[in-house]
């Protein structure tokens, strides 16, 4: 039987890119749901033909990776998307998006985007400060970032590049231009965008489902929903601190097998912090991720 991958899951149906490149639409066997399993947007699938025309899902090929939000498997890089300006760069959301990534165990690569906005801004010295400073954060950590204007075209080659031979899923709140950087990496592509919200402060959510979609070359990209809350008990994540790169590595120095570097005497990541070695902003969105996790794991 032919195999594929699911590029597109749309009302009850599975759109499957067949290995010759035919695009069919399929629906699931029944024995999926018997089982407890769902197909997801990049699943490879064994699929048959159904004297309708369609296709029948016969089997789900193992995942090499599953996010819950969004939901899509055998992806093998996450690309953050945060704009600098409109809505403005929230660092708290960004962390809690990386240590959603680190549970995963994805390679991540941060893309702040709105470069042109920023410079049409009576603030824009303000913007572009926060930004480089915060650029040399997360590559002091060991994240890459890249600077990007979808409307300029501005850092899109260069982020084609990073995007190459891979499956990557876009992801970031809504209104940060994810749908418009991805019509400016696929041409002739028109995904629906809007606006951000003044009144609101934040972005329409244009994108409905989560759609792979093919680049030139190779690799594909996840357009998804954009949302702004990720929740730590029901992403099932149990060790933040082991989602902080740097906490990671400083938490063999703790006195404390399994310190959770809130309450703990002589722990590493608390003097790092004091010393300046580690950034006390990370510290305050751990402590209130810690605090997070507390009060909403009563509730699953």
């Amino acid at each position: 039987m032919p195999q594929g991958i699911i590029y597109k899951a749309l009302s009850g149906y599975y759109y499957v890119e067949s290995e010759d490149g035919q695009s069919v639409q399929c629906r699931a066997r029944g024995i999926f749901k018997k089982r407890g399993q769902s197909p997801l947007v990049g699943d490879r699938v064994v699929f048959s033909d159904t004297e309708n025309g369609e296709g029948a899902i016969e089997e789900l090929l193992p995942r090499a990776s599953e996010l819950i939000r969004p939901p899509v498997s055998n992806v093998d890089q996450a690309v953050l998307v945060f704009s600098v300006i409109r809505p403005e760069l929230n660092l708290q959301l960004l962390d809690k998006f990386l240590v959603h990534i680190e549970h995963t165990g994805l390679d991540t690569l941060i893309v702040f985007t709105k470069l042109d906005a920023m410079e049409a801004s009576e603030d824009s010295e303000r913007i572009r400060a926060d930004v480089e400073a915060a650029r040399s954060l997360y590559e002091s950590i060991g994240y890459d970032t890249m600077l990007v204007s979808s409307k300029q075209g501005e850092g899109i080659e260069p982020l084609r590049a990073k995007l190459a031979g891979r499956v990557s899923v876009f992801a970031g709140q809504s209104g940060v231009g994810k749908s418009s950087l991805v019509n400016a990496l696929v041409p002739g592509l028109e995904l629906e965008t809007n606006e951000i919200s003044e009144k609101l402060g934040r972005g329409k959510h244009t994108t409905r489902h989560v759609e792979l979609i093919r680049l030139e070359g190779s690799g594909f990209v996840a357009d998804t929903p954009g949302f702004s809350q990720l929740d730590f008990a029901e992403l099932g994540i149990e060790e933040i601190g082991s989602c902080f790169k740097e906490f990671r590595e400083l938490s063999g120095g703790c006195k404390f097998r399994g310190c959770t570097h809130i309450h703990e005497p002589n722990c590493a990541v608390k003097e790092a912090v004091e010393r300046g070695e580690a950034a006390s902003s990370r510290y305050e969105h751990y402590a209130g991720f810690m605090t997070e996790w507390r009060e909403n794991r009563r509730r699953y």
